[in-house]
């Protein structure tokens, strides 16, 4: 989501500015803007185009400086309008740029017009700058830990004043913030990523830390209710991955994490020898043994791979599973049980509803959390006691594929740990397990074959406005997924159903502008499914069918079949997941969106 980088040098830092806008470009945006200290003032470029422009904007008008702060920014407050980018000023002297949201900020922009403060923008933002501005009295550090007790939400900032040139200050509650160390130099930033090739030095701030960077030094102090204690806190070597950000071959990322999920499946299972709580981190065997039932939190693709997971959890490891949308699980009355294993699922390990979801059920009394993500340094991993790390890799594209595919691998993981600590899973079933996942690469390589097919299929998508998606059982998941995915990069509305509940109501839609795209694998619901799809024939709807090679599903007017290579049993959903990421970047290739960045969506969603 929104993106923030700061920096205090010796040198000129609007271009390590611009670079690391530049590397949080994936997260989604739609304004961007820098601000410095020059010549004994602040000065800012904004622009509701690409970083490429306001880069081209910044080199014209000369901005330049020691000391300064950057944002992308994603709109909650206020349209994507130059007034409502960051940075925001203060009476031109305090700069400002914030994620997240600040929930007070009405009650506090009405007392900071009582004291003569005016507002140019519609933003919660820059009433963090107002209140700075008016706490004030010649230390900025001091101004931001004291405005920070007013705020409630989530916000990480980071700030700097006219008066203090060589200064800039942080803070973070529910939203992420790093420091990058360097030499005669400090950067702040909301990723690591960002500072890719600038430094490997980084430091992650806790929840309700306050930073003072300067130059060659800096220092914490940790909020403890009202008051503020220094803290220290531990620098890492993070080497982020500055080549996943290279497109090679592919006309776009998307394209190319969709190919990249052999390799990050075959990284994700690496050295599974044998199934072992241990793989899940130190302790997991008694917490295993311990609980009844798992409760797993997330959103968006991240819940649909929870869907999936379910299926798996109760019919091979015989343990109750609910999965709930971590957006609504805390606002509703739910009846806890400490005994339960609390799993959340996070490609970034940051997403602020499911962190905050997560906080809920250790409230309720439930202690025992684990997690599946693809950041090893994230906030999740850091709250939970267990994790599951995937080995995905940065993934560039907004609509998620190589993350969903890999969450699901250590989904399966989970399922046949816990399956096997509870006795339900015996040593030819595990062999057999083990020697399915080491295929899967294999497998999906031969799913990938098939994208010259899938691309005559998208021509005849990308004249259409709606589709229907449908599956059974554990491949419901995955056709709810395929819908997401067509109408996030496609614009298309897109919606999908168990297949059983077709004459339900959905059947009322079905007629011959409708494609109907079925998930069809061999299993035991196939002749269910068969049944479902003479319904949409007999409606005239047509069909577009993923059908596994002894299905005995053929094509005929009205009904096209691409045929999978093999049917892969419990492990299906991995592969039919990927001939509709397929389908949904082909035709949206086709009707000429922006793949990588979808209209109005972000990658990492770090506001609620």
């Amino acid at each position: 989501m929104c993106g923030i980088v700061g920096a205090v040098s010796t040198r000129n830092i609007v271009p390590i500015l611009i670079e690391g806008l530049k590397r949080l470009e994936y997260r989604g945006y739609d304004s961007c803007g820098v601000a410095v200290h020059q010549d004994g003032a602040l000065r800012r470029a904004r622009s509701t185009a690409r970083v490429a422009e306001l880069d081209a904007q910044v080199h014209a008008d000369k901005v330049e400086g020691f000391t300064g702060i950057a944002h992308t920014r994603w709109a909650t407050h206020g349209a994507p309008v130059v007034s409502n980018a960051h940075p925001h000023f203060s009476r031109e002297r305090i700069g400002l740029v914030h994620n997240g949201i600040i929930e007070n900020f009405e009650e506090l922009r009405t007392e900071l017009k009582g004291k003569g403060y005016e507002f140019a923008s519609q933003t919660d933002t820059e009433v963090i700058a107002h209140l700075i501005d008016s706490l004030y009295d010649g230390d900025l550090f001091e101004a931001v830990k004291q405005a920070t007790l007013r705020l409630k939400g989530a916000y990480a900032i980071a700030v700097f004043c006219r008066d203090e040139p060589h200064r800039v200050v942080g803070a973070r509650v529910g939203s992420p913030l790093v420091l990058g160390v360097g030499k005669d130099e400090n950067f702040l930033a909301s990723d690591a990523m960002a500072l890719a090739g600038v430094t490997d030095q980084i430091v992650y701030l806790e929840e309700g830390d306050v930073i003072d960077l300067q130059i060659g030094k800096f220092w914490v102090e940790a909020r403890h209710g009202d008051e503020f204690v220094r803290a220290e806190r531990p620098v890492r070597t993070v080497h982020a991955h500055t080549g996943a950000a290279e497109l090679g071959p592919y006309r776009h990322f998307m394209q190319k994490e969709i190919f990249e999920q052999p390799r990050a499946i075959g990284d994700t299972l690496q050295g599974v020898e044998a199934i072992t709580p241990a793989q899940f981190g130190e302790g997991a065997g008694k917490i295993f043994n311990d609980i009844d039932s798992v409760l797993i939190l997330a959103c968006g693709t991240s819940f649909y791979a929870g869907s999936v997971a379910k299926y798996w959890l109760e019919s091979i490891a015989k343990i109750p599973t609910s999965v709930e949308i971590a957006s609504e699980y805390r606002y509703r009355d739910s009846v806890p049980n400490p005994r339960t294993l609390v799993v959340t699922i996070s490609q970034s390990g940051e997403t602020a509803d499911t962190i905050a979801a997560l906080k809920h059920a250790r409230s309720l009394g439930m202690e025992q959390t684990l997690t599946i993500c693809n950041v090893a340094t994230s906030a999740m991993v850091r709250e939970c006691k267990l994790a599951y790390i995937t080995r995905a890799g940065v993934e560039i594209g907004v609509a998620s594929t190589k993350a969903f595919t890999t969450q699901l691998a250590g989904l399966f993981l989970l399922t046949l740990a816990l399956a096997k600590v509870r006795g339900h899973l015996g040593v030819e079933q595990e062999a057999e397990h083990i020697k399915a996942m080491r295929h899967l690469p294999v497998a999906l390589q031969s799913v990938l074959a098939l994208e010259p097919q899938i691309m005559a299929w998208a021509e005849d998508f990308a004249k259409k406005q709606n589709a229907l998606f449908l599956g059974r059982g554990r491949h419901y998941p995955i056709a709810l997924e395929g819908a997401l995915k067509l109408k996030e990069i496609s614009y298309i509305h897109a919606e999908a159903y168990p297949a059983g509940e077709l004459k339900h109501g959905p059947l009322a839609l079905v007629d011959a502008a409708m494609p109907v795209v079925t998930v069809a694998p061999n299993d035991s619901l196939v002749d269910k499914l068969k049944s479902n799809m003479q319904e949409v024939r007999a409606r005239g709807g047509e069909l577009y069918v993923f059908a596994d090679a002894d299905t005995k599903i053929t094509s005929e007017p009205g009904v096209h079949v691409i045929r999978m290579p093999e049917h892969y049993g419990a492990l299906s959903p991995i592969l039919h997941v990927v001939p509709l990421q397929l389908l949904a970047y082909h035709t949206a290739c086709a009707r000429g969106t922006d793949v990588d960045k979808p209209r109005n969506l972000a990658k990492s969603v770090t506001v609620e």
